[in-house]
């Protein structure tokens, strides 16, 4: 019965992608669908890419863990959502013909600049994708007892076929079915499994006090901040979502999509953490990573439980082909594309990024299967991206006073800051160095822009 459904769905997925996807021509169309999306598509393909395994599964595998700390320090992530549309959203406009981050630095920081976002950005991809290939091998083996490889290669061969013919087209349709199939889903499992629990009284009496406070101790506190800040920083600009902000109508609807996501990002979290703590209460002896699916397997009726399931894999494939998409764009329009002296014809453009799918799936079952946890491999992957990109693609789109030595500056010293407090002095206080990168980056650009008499400002950014 599963696996009828889920082989149902898992066709139906990939129907819709190809369906979507034909007839694309172009590098343009591949990376952005003709900036043909309103409000709704926006808001529904923004929220199935970052809702991913890292913060479905991985959610409630940490509130397993740790407890409820987890949830708050995720709505870093929302916050950060909420801001990108009330202040970056609206300047988008500003780019008219980009397709990718690469686009966007070129202009205010030249070609060298292009091609570093683009390597850093399909570093960052291909990690996060990881995250979600990983995950699925989790769902598989627990719901089909399938090997958690054989699991890897189906879900992320599904996601390359229709990615890779149809671009973001596919994606965003895709997405969209996806999200609905979620956005039910998960909340009918934390239902049952109160239910099955039972009560939300019993699971309080059963689940350590400690999971169910914030911290008790400075340290604690401090520990809690620096991985909001790690959620608020890791995927903030990342190359999936700026293309998000670049397949509307309007800025207009860009906005309201961005901020509805925001919005909605605040329960989903709450609802996906709160799913570990059911778990802990019904098997504490429990592996953390399959919290979210044993709840799943032993709370749910029989074919409630093959819909849920579906809306799991749903989580993971709609983050997974995002980010997917994204990476073969950065690898063909912000790496090759400067590089070559004589440009390509659309037609090879177009040919070059789907061939490159296939690499960066290689490169995401590697990160699967060399790390345990599906979010340790988010907060890794982090580490490609905010102390080097975030800070200079921000200022920019603000509009501030910006230049070629304040990116190379700042970048340089974000990397050596986030090599030091990791690998050096081993994460004091549990901080994760992209956090401290990301300040040394920004604390660097604005000492470059003042010994160049280009102080960044407030006043710059209107």
């Amino acid at each position: 019965m599963q696996i009828t459904i889920v082989s149902l769905y898992l066709l139906a997925v990939l129907v819709i992608g190809l369906w979507a996807g034909r007839g694309i021509k172009s590098m343009e169309e591949y990376a952005t669908a003709g900036k043909s999306f309103g409000t709704l598509a926006i808001f529904a393909t923004l929220s199935a890419s970052f809702i991913g395994g890292g913060f479905s599964t991985g959610n409630a595998e940490k509130v397993f863990l740790i407890g409820i700390g987890n949830i708050v320090a995720l709505w870093g992530f929302s916050l950060k959502e909420i801001l990108v549309a009330r202040f970056i959203a609206p300047r988008m406009e500003r780019y008219p013909h980009a397709i990718s981050v690469g686009d966007i630095m070129e202009p205010h920081y030249g070609k060298g600049a292009r091609i570093f976002s683009g390597i850093f950005g399909v570093l960052l991809c291909a990690g996060i994708l990881g995250a979600q290939v990983g995950a699925m091998g989790y769902v598989f083996n627990l719901f089909l007892g399938m090997d958690q490889l054989w699991g890897i290669l189906i879900g992320c061969g599904i996601v390359i076929v229709y990615s890779t013919i149809g671009g973001m087209r596919s994606v965003v349709w895709t997405d969209f079915f996806q999200f609905v199939v979620l956005a039910v889903g998960v909340p009918l499992t934390l239902y049952f499994g109160i239910e099955a629990a039972g009560g939300w009284g019993a699971i309080t009496q059963r689940v350590p006090a400690s999971h169910l406070s914030l911290g008790n101790s400075p340290s604690a506190y401090i520990t809690l901040g620096a991985l909001f800040m790690a959620f608020f920083l890791g995927e903030t600009l990342v190359p999936p979502y700026v293309q998000r902000l670049l397949i509307g109508k309007s800025s207009k609807q860009v906005m309201r999509g961005t901020i509805l996501s925001g919005i909605f990002s605040i329960p989903f979290f709450a609802v996906t953490g709160l799913i570990g703590l059911v778990a802990l209460a019904m098997e504490p002896t429990l592996n953390a990573n399959l919290a979210m699916p044993y709840v799943i397997k032993n709370a749910l009726p029989p074919l409630t439980q093959s819909f849920v399931i579906a809306g799991i894999i749903s989580i993971i494939m709609s983050s997974a082909d995002s980010f997917l998409n994204s990476a073969s764009v950065a690898f063909s329009n912000d790496i090759v594309r400067p590089l070559l002296k004589k440009p390509l014809s659309k037609k090879k453009e177009l040919h070059l990024a789907q061939a490159i799918t296939l690499i960066v799936g290689l490169l995401a079952v590697l990160f699967a299967v060399s790390i345990e946890s599906v979010l340790d491999i988010l907060l890794y992957a982090y580490n490609f991206w905010a102390p080097t990109v975030l800070v200079p693609l921000a200022l920019a789109i603000l509009g501030a006073n910006v230049s070629k030595r304040q990116f190379f500056a700042g970048a340089s010293a974000g990397i050596l800051a986030t090599l030091i407090w990791n690998v050096g002095l081993n994460n004091p206080y549990h901080i994760d160095g992209l956090v401290i990168g990301a300040l040394a980056n920004l604390v660097t650009f604005y000492a470059a822009g003042f010994f160049e008499g280009k102080m960044v400002l407030a006043s710059d950014i209107d």
